[in-house]
């Protein structure tokens, strides 16, 4: 059945002017943005492969934009998408900036695991925070299987001086989507600490993203 032949209230964008954004199941929301299905194919059913296929909203918002390649979605449908999580991701660093990152843990989680969550290869980022702990920015500093030949202290020392960094958060995805941190990432986070300790730096924390899930050495006492 395609949208034009539900009655009026339960069509998905009157029903949402008429009873608000949260009545509308998931499915719903997305046939907003898609707009339009594809020949034997309704927009409302394209959404729920769409969401089935990603595993949901959180699978969807933590792909990259290569990964919307689905039958149904054109350049345009795919453009949309991308600019939708793109936009979830600048709210997210918006509020590290505007204030202390532990005004707001949960929030730091989520921007890590929108950032590396669904990339195919190993990253190791680091998030560089101003004396106050507000977000300067994040840069991926190194790829490939995480150990101290891949991951260069100087290099994260030298960048820490040049954005006048007070304290950094170190994060990295394990593509297997397993976050457990492994002994190498302990011996690298503790080498890095090490290192940036030297300049007056803090590390505040190494979040392991995985899927839907990130593991944080503060919280586990690593640190």
């Amino acid at each position: 059945m395609s949208i034009k032949d539900l009655p009026a209230a339960a069509r998905p964008r009157e029903k949402l002017l008429a009873l608000g954004p949260a009545a509308l199941a998931d499915a719903e929301l997305l046939a907003l943005l898609l707009r339009t299905g594809f020949k034997g194919l309704g927009v409302l059913q394209l959404a729920e492969g769409v969401l089935q296929h990603f595993g949901g909203f959180a699978g969807l918002l933590h792909a990259s934009p290569a990964d919307f390649k689905f039958k149904g979605l054109g350049p345009a449908k795919r453009a949309e998408l991308a600019a939708v999580v793109e936009m979830a991701r600048r709210s997210l660093m918006q509020k590290l900036v505007a204030a202390p990152v532990f005004d707001s843990p949960a929030s730091v989680k989520e921007y890590v695991q929108l950032q590396l969550g669904a990339l195919p290869h190993e990253v190791f980022a680091v998030l560089f925070l101003d004396s106050q702990h507000r977000l300067i920015q994040l840069d991926e500093m190194f790829r490939g299987t995480l150990n101290q030949a891949s991951v260069y202290p100087r290099e994260v020392v030298r960048k820490a001086l040049t954005l006048n960094a007070g304290a950094v958060i170190l994060a990295h995805n394990h593509p297997s989507g397993l976050a457990e941190p492994s002994r190498a990432d302990e011996f690298l986070t503790m080498t890095l600490k090490n290192a940036l300790q030297l300049i007056d730096v803090r590390v505040l924390d190494h979040l392991v993203v995985g899927q839907g899930c990130v593991v944080s050495f503060a919280e586990r006492g690593l640190l």
